[in-house]
């Protein structure tokens, strides 16, 4: 009958993912005409515990491309988005987000305009983004193990080769050796 150890290791006690959508604006000096183009870079993001559920926090820039003067002259508006975002993840039963626990926030689908309009001065612009959240903590597994179990392979000698070496370290001695 087998017995049972337990071991503590760090392993994956939550995970998830969600997608964000947000809608943010923009103020200009310039009466827009058109908006030739959005994009987002500089997407940094970490987490943390916040009293049982994961706090985000993070931040991007955002660059809007944009015709003004009735079309003849262009201009980019620079904004730096900074987001905070409150996520429960499902642990695995008996586990608990601790102040010990590793959380790991990867970004599954970077931050991208989906849609911009403008309104003279405003422009109005969506933003989507998709984050996994990894929690990493304390678990104990447990194994069986067989008391009787032996890993080890039991080496028996070659007699052959022994032989051989005893008949070499026999015909090899010079007995004269030590009267020199």
């Amino acid at each position: 009958m087998p017995t049972y150890k337990e071991i503590v290791t760090k392993a994956v006690i939550g995970k998830g993912k969600k997608l964000f959508k947000d809608t943010y604006d923009l103020y200009i000096e310039d009466n827009v005409d058109t908006v030739l183009g959005c994009w987002v870079i500089n997407h940094e993001m970490s987490g943390r515990n916040d009293k049982g559920s994961v706090l985000i926090t993070g931040s991007f820039d955002v660059n809007i491309w944009y015709s003004y003067d009735n079309n003849t002259k262009t201009s980019v508006a620079i904004k730096k988005i900074h987001y905070k975002e409150n996520v429960n993840v499902r642990l695995k039963e008996a586990s608990t987000l601790t102040d010990n626990s590793e959380i790991i926030i990867r970004s599954l689908k970077n931050p991208t305009c989906t849609d911009v309009k403008s309104n003279e001065k405003k422009i109005i612009y969506d933003i989507e983004k998709e984050l996994g959240i990894e929690i990493i903590g304390d678990a104990k597994v447990k194994i069986a193990i067989e008391d009787d179990f032996d890993d080890y392979e039991i080496i028996e000698e070659d007699n052959k080769n022994i032989n051989k070496i005893m008949n070499d370290i026999d015909n090899n001695i010079n007995e004269d050796y030590l009267k020199n």
